[in-house]
């Protein structure tokens, strides 16, 4: 073909490419916080990737575009179907459709790639994994007290060490009682929540202007603003600070908040909404205390009441929670940067209820796990290698394939991950190097001299990537054929399997 012709090789934006390191690594990650979550008792449910467009919702928060943050299609009856832009949304018509089958309370955990259609950026892709853990029909805040309690087991079965994160936990109503006692209600409290949902990422001035009038990014992009007041916005700001979680857990009668300069914070105390989520977050810190899970004066928080938390998505009623990495990395311009949050999560009582007559109470957890993989591969708690490659039986004459052939059955049929060389290339260096390429521990070679002897060379392709470094400072010409020496070994041929098993230490 022509290179006018050709089509360009070239990825979409917002979506990645991963290799087998990463593959393996994500899949050792996965399997540590399977383990955890059926140690709580969830088990495993998947559900599709496309859902019908009207059931997923218009749950999303930050859409660049009304209308525009899924990717969506029309099936051949001119059914809308959607691409799913999280695991929950599809979990609650799981539900309401099996609910008469399902036990109650029911537990399930899923994992998958989520796809939103939004503008991409840095850290910000349009598909990613998740790994969720929800409970159905339980409607104590028991359930939200044991997602957290499991989030934490999670990060230190991760080998996250106490101190490097910390789940925050919030309560929407709070946050609702709050809007209500100072004036903002109706779809203004959907641009509230998603503007103070990033109080973790930006300043107190941004987040002033997102409520407020709007802000410009430094690209020159414009977010419009909630529409608030400067008063509304002094004083959410002002409630949200961190600082302010003592006063959830300690002043029963809320007079800290008295002392507030901001006079519309003054009655928030009497609002039914917030007094309600406040008793909420006080039961759940006695059971977070309880399990073992509490402050203690020797170490850092595991758990920690935080009215910086708001998440994103409309579809919580009740208690949040994030879990957040502390330590600190150095970013692209040198400069110390977190990696902030890396899973959240909550309580969603009027979800499934969209499917029927009743509301339904729900709560659940997702971990981000890109998002994750890239900390734990900091720590070094994930290898970062290629894993180990095949066994490669090498072919020095292919008139004899089948009996090449025998052999890669039987170190396959031993439980030995081996393969067949199948290249076009026919000298030895060639079928090496692809053995190199493939991370293979081991070669196994019968030339003709081997086949008449009934025996077959076994090459140890780890020995001899280190003998190739070391041969650079080894003098001695009697030591340098030793080692030479050690990097193969002829075996009988009946001898094979049990070689190689010995040679791979299984």
């Amino acid at each position: 073909m022509s290179k006018a012709k050709l089509t360009e090789a070239r990825r979409p934006r917002g979506l990645e490419d991963r290799g087998p390191a990463e593959i393996a690594a994500q899949r050792d990650m996965l399997e540590t916080i399977r383990k955890v979550y059926e140690r709580y008792g969830f088990e495993a449910v998947e559900t599709p990737f496309l859902e019908y467009t009207d059931t997923l919702g218009k749950f999303l928060p930050d859409q660049d575009r009304p209308n525009a943050g899924v990717f969506s299609l029309q099936d051949d009856d001119e059914q809308w179907m959607s691409l799913r832009y999280d695991l929950t949304a599809p979990l609650a018509r799981y539900v309401a459709e099996n609910f008469d089958k399902l036990p109650k309370p029911f537990r399930s955990y899923r994992v998958g790639p989520v796809f939103r259609n939004e503008k991409p950026g840095p850290g910000r892709f349009r598909q990613f994994m998740q790994f969720d853990a929800d409970t159905v029909g339980a409607s104590s805040v028991a359930a939200d007290a044991e997602n957290c309690m499991m989030f934490a087991d999670a990060m230190e079965a991760l080998g996250i060490p106490r101190g490097s994160y910390v789940v925050k936990v919030n309560n929407r109503k709070v946050l609702d009682g709050v809007m209500e006692a100072i004036g903002i209600g109706g779809d203004q409290q959907t641009s509230v929540m998603r503007s103070l949902d990033k109080l973790d990422k930006f300043s107190a001035n941004d987040i002033r202007l997102l409520l407020t009038v709007g802000r410009k990014d430094e690209s020159g992009d414009f977010t419009k603003g909630a529409g608030l007041n400067n008063e509304q916005a002094d004083a959410l700001i002002e409630f949200c600070s961190p600082s302010n979680f003592e006063i959830w857990t300690t002043d029963k009668d809320n007079q800290a908040l008295l002392t507030t300069t901001n006079i519309l914070l003054k009655s928030i105390f009497q609002n039914e909404i917030y007094r309600s989520g406040i008793a909420e977050l006080r039961e759940m810190a006695q059971q977070f205390i309880a399990a073992g899970y509490g402050p203690k004066p020797t170490e850092p928080d595991r758990i920690r009441i935080d009215p910086s938390v708001v998440r994103g998505l409309e579809y919580y009623t009740g208690p949040v929670y994030e879990v957040e990495l502390t330590f600190e990395v150095k970013g692209i311009d040198g400069k110390p940067v977190r990696f902030g949050s890396v899973g959240g999560g909550g309580r969603y009582d009027g979800l499934i209820g969209r499917f029927r007559a009743e509301d339904v109470p729900a709560t659940g957890i997702s971990i981000g796990v890109s998002r994750l993989q890239a900390a734990l591969t900091h720590l070094g708690k994930l290898k970062s290698t290629k894993p180990v490659g095949p066994v490669v039986v090498t072919v020095m004459d292919k008139e004899k394939i089948a009996d090449y052939q025998k052999m890669v059955s039987e170190l396959r049929t031993a439980g030995i991950s081996a393969e067949l060389y199948l290249g076009d290339a026919t000298s030895f260096g060639a079928q090496i190097k692809y053995c190199d390429k493939r991370n293979s521990p081991l070669a196994i070679i019968q030339g003709p001299d081997e086949a008449l002897n009934d025996e077959v060379l076994i090459k140890d392709l780890i020995k001899g990537a280190a003998f190739a470094i070391a041969s650079k400072t080894i003098t001695d010409r009697d030591e340098f054929q030793a080692r030479k020496k050690e990097l193969q070994q002829s075996v009988k041929r009946d001898d094979l399997v049990a070689a190689v098993q010995k040679a791979l230490g299984i």
